[in-house]
């Protein structure tokens, strides 16, 4: 089940606040314009989590990519913990994108994704009902495509 927008908007300012704005304030010394911002982000975050949930794909593509690029950046590829995964935005990650950086995950992270265990994700690919990746683990569409089946199943 996709997260709800109150719950993504949460996470979102949570992650800029902590990430962004508290080390910019404590450069800036405290200053009074990094309050302002505060109230900026909460607004776009409203809207961001609104585009990423129920927007257009290629709008909501862009706008996950562009704050996870900016939320997760790094030398190495985006390798979130598992739990991550579980967080309204990795739960919205799966859904619009998949894996943003990976063809494919292995059966670990397919299973966070999904919200099942490992051994879940092994009897969906023995069934068929997942694609196993030629080299190793699932292919991420498969995860995603999965994802977004149970979600009009649901409904």
């Amino acid at each position: 089940m996709p997260p709800s927008q109150r719950d993504l908007v949460e996470q979102l300012t949570r992650l800029i606040d902590i990430r962004l704005l508290d080390p910019l304030e404590i450069l800036l010394d405290g200053h009074d314009r990094v309050d302002s911002l505060r109230a900026v982000v909460h607004e776009r975050a409203r809207s961001w989590a609104s585009t990423m949930l129920s927007g257009d794909d290629q709008v909501a593509v862009g706008a996950i990519m562009r704050v996870v690029s900016t939320l997760y950046p790094g030398d190495g590829p985006f390798d979130p913990p598992l739990d991550w995964w579980r967080s309204p935005l990795g739960q919205v990650v799966a859904r619009r994108v998949g894996h943003p950086t990976a063809e494919s995950v292995s059966y670990a992270v397919a299973g966070a994704m999904l919200g099942i265990t490992r051994q879940g994700v092994h009897d969906l690919v023995s069934r068929g009902k997942l694609a196993r990746h030629p080299e190793r683990g699932v292919l991420c569409a498969s995860v995603r495509d999965r994802l977004l089946q149970e979600g009009t199943r649901r409904a």
